[in-house]
């Protein structure tokens, strides 16, 4: 069991959001480093599976839609969480509140809104 959550930043969260939960202890990936730019959502997030990572994005309509198909195929996620458009600050500390909250564990197959 990992006590905290690992996280994969989708391309159209800022790679400062990155650096700052990095500047924290979290263990952060985005997608420019695994040269995912340009794939579409269903690869982000199979990818982030594929690292046993939680997914965060801003693409709320997007990555409901993949929750729920997921859900429904009996698939397995690490966790997305959908990230409302504010300061890379402001998501930060969001970002890191949840991270504190669950454990790793406790993100698996959760949908969470911040």
């Amino acid at each position: 069991m990992k006590l905290f959550a690992e996280v994969y930043l989708d391309e159209d969260v800022s790679i400062l959001i990155a650096t700052l939960l990095q500047a924290r202890g979290f263990s952060v990936t985005t997608a420019r480093d695994e040269a995912m730019l340009g794939q579409d959502d269903p690869k982000q997030l199979d990818h982030a599976v594929s690292l046993e990572c939680c997914m965060v994005s801003h693409n709320r309509v997007h990555f409901e839609q993949l929750h729920r198909a997921y859900l429904a195929g009996g698939r397995r996620h690490f966790g997305i969480i959908v990230a409302s458009r504010r300061t890379p600050y402001e998501v930060t500390r969001r970002l890191v509140v949840l991270l504190n909250t669950l454990t790793a564990d406790e993100f698996e197959n959760h949908l969470f809104y911040i």
